[in-house]
């Protein structure tokens, strides 16, 4: 974190976090602050709050940030082009392989930034087939109801994460996959998002067995749709259409029932005075407590916390050894 009033830490912290080579700062108020926070090796969240008016030159930055303007007034030029964002706007800031240059007017903004790999894992191609670099095309959202999508899951991602409370790597890395997957959604590229005919071909029940063999093998594993994809020989659209189309439903959703029977199993073998239903959940991958206690309550008909209750490894010790003695 970096709290300065000092222009000499503020240039420091600029050129080093945000690649700036030039800037010119109003000297008669003077305050910037950053919080960072790193999600996974691919991804992290940034806040940055610059009250002072701020003109800075920057350099390529080796990621995509997303931004997402919280107060006050930014303006970016990149190659001519000047847009101006205010409070509530969702945009593209920086591309991984050019510069910019920006004005912040007392802006308090956040950032996703997303290594370009990151985008290429939730947007892969079928194993072994070539795929053109992915890239963000646009700066803006393609509609409103986009933008809301982003609003929604930047604030659910950094809410959750920002805090430097220790999470495990399982949910960190769930959400930087989460936070790239949105922006293929909400920002136009050149990903191919919807199935090609050999996807369509590809879709058939031998995937899905793949799949779901590879699924129940490594549940307890840090595995992403890419990974389960991989395990089948398909794409990732392939994958999916063959989950519609086969099971009714998602290859995550496959994975999250898998990790939910491991999470019930769990928590009816545990000792409830020395377990918490929290760990279980996040050793399983689910990250918001409200939504594994809704998906459980859905599928045992209990909350998670009174079947931990219920559980008593000494009483059924002393039950097997009655049932023995019998």
């Amino acid at each position: 974190m970096v709290d300065t009033r000092d222009i000499d830490v503020t240039c420091q912290a600029l050129s080093s976090m945000y690649g700036v080579r030039r800037f010119e700062a109003s000297p008669a108020r003077h305050r910037m602050r950053i919080d960072q926070q790193q999600l996974a090796p691919t991804a992290a969240l940034h806040e940055f709050d610059c009250v002072m008016r701020l003109d800075a030159e920057a350099g390529p930055l080796g990621a995509y940030f997303f931004g997402q303007m919280l107060a006050g007034r930014m303006t970016f030029d990149r190659k001519g082009a000047t847009r101006v964002y205010g409070p509530g706007d969702v945009f593209l800031a920086a591309q991984p392989d050019r510069g910019y240059d920006a004005r912040l007017e007392d802006s308090r903004h956040r950032w996703a930034a997303v290594d370009q790999s990151l985008l290429h894992e939730v947007a892969d191609a079928a194993p072994g087939s070539r795929q053109r670099a992915i890239q963000i095309t646009g700066f803006e959202p393609t509609s409103a109801q986009a933008a809301e999508l982003w609003r929604t899951t930047f604030a659910y991602v950094y809410d959750t994460f920002a805090a430097g409370t220790p999470t495990s790597p399982l949910l960190a890395r769930q959400a930087a996959r989460l936070l790239a997957a949105t922006a293929l959604e909400v920002f136009p590229s050149t990903a191919a998002l919807e199935p090609t005919a050999a996807d369509r071909r590809d879709a058939h029940p031998a995937a899905v067995r793949r799949a779901i063999r590879f699924i129940d093998d490594n549940a307890h594993l840090d595995i992403a749709v890419a990974d389960i994809a991989a395990a089948a020989f398909v794409s990732i659209r392939a994958l999916q259409l063959a989950f519609r189309r086969h099971l009714d439903l998602t290859p995550t959703a496959y994975l999250r029932r898998v990790r939910l029977e491991q999470a019930h199993r769990a928590l009816t073998a545990a000792d409830p005075a020395t377990t918490k239903v929290a760990e279980i959940a996040a050793r399983w991958g689910f990250v918001s407590h409200s939504r594994f206690s809704a998906h459980y309550r859905d599928v045992y008909g209990v909350t998670p916390t009174a079947t931990l209750r219920s559980a008593d490894p000494a009483r059924r010790s002393s039950e097997k050894s009655l049932d023995r003695d019998v």
